[in-house]
């Protein structure tokens, strides 16, 4: 390990082998960072917080903070990150609340640009991008994948799918669906997330597949009940349809058309 002089290191925390520690950063009781993790300089890691391995954290992050949820009155929760993520300066992340389940959850190979903010009981799963000032309010899912750009507000207790995309500077009240693009004020499906479902390797034929199920959701006179039946008519046996329709049937905000 190579902790700073200056840092301040709890006695009880648990570091990790190969782990390093920049000057001034601050790490908190029951605070539990894995393997070879780089931790710069000026970061606070508190609370209940559990961190894997190969992470990066950038100056003035804020990681493990009590929620901001005025129902929260010290509970006992959680923050649980997972590996390899890159998290940059200025990102705060928050532990859960008893109403939301007592945790927020991140999964791996994420980056979290300058300022990005995860509130919460948020559960956000692999692969994301949250792009400059994104900011996720309390409650929200975003699948593996998707990319949130910058300066994005999402209401509590959205969902966005995995591999959809969020324009910059949008305002998301409703759910996303997954391979979707959005964007607007308030954000609405435009279309497919089409150059980043090549970028994934997604078949031509299950593209096109996607395709069809845009317009059936999006484009087509039907509501969004009478649109999830054609979906399982027409193509419900393919896994990407299959991932649309369960997405959109478990959607309690509905989805943003």
């Amino acid at each position: 390990m190579k902790i700073h002089k200056t840092a301040v290191v709890h006695p009880n925390a648990q570091i990790g082998e190969g782990v390093e520690i920049g000057p001034y950063s601050i790490i908190g009781e029951n605070v539990k960072i894995g393997k070879n993790n780089v931790i710069g300089p000026h970061v606070v890691i508190e609370g209940w917080t559990e961190i894997g391995d190969g992470n990066k954290i950038f100056q003035f992050a804020s990681i493990g903070a009590i929620s901001q949820d005025l129902k929260y009155h010290g509970e006992k929760a959680y923050l649980k990150i997972g590996s390899n993520n890159t998290i940059r300066e200025y990102v705060t992340m928050n532990i859960g609340t008893e109403g939301g389940g007592g945790i927020t959850q991140v999964g791996d190979n994420n980056l979290f640009m300058v300022g990005s903010h995860i509130a919460h009981d948020c559960i956000l799963g692999s692969n994301i991008i949250v792009a400059n000032v994104g900011t996720l309010a309390g409650h929200i899912t975003v699948g593996d994948g998707a990319i949130i750009g910058g300066v994005v507000a999402i209401h509590q207790f959205c969902k966005i799918g995995t591999m959809a995309i969020i324009g910059g500077c949008s305002k998301v009240v409703q759910d996303i669906p997954p391979f979707m693009m959005a964007d607007g004020h308030p954000a609405l499906v435009r279309g497919l997330n089409l150059i980043g479902l090549k970028r994934k390797g997604l078949d031509r034929k299950a593209i096109y597949r996607i395709k069809d199920a845009h317009k059936i959701l999006f484009r087509s006179n039907l509501n969004t009940s009478q649109a999830v039946e054609s979906l399982k008519e027409q193509f419900g046996e393919y896994e990407e349809i299959q991932t649309i329709i369960k997405f959109t049937e478990e959607s309690s905000r509905g989805i943003a058309k």
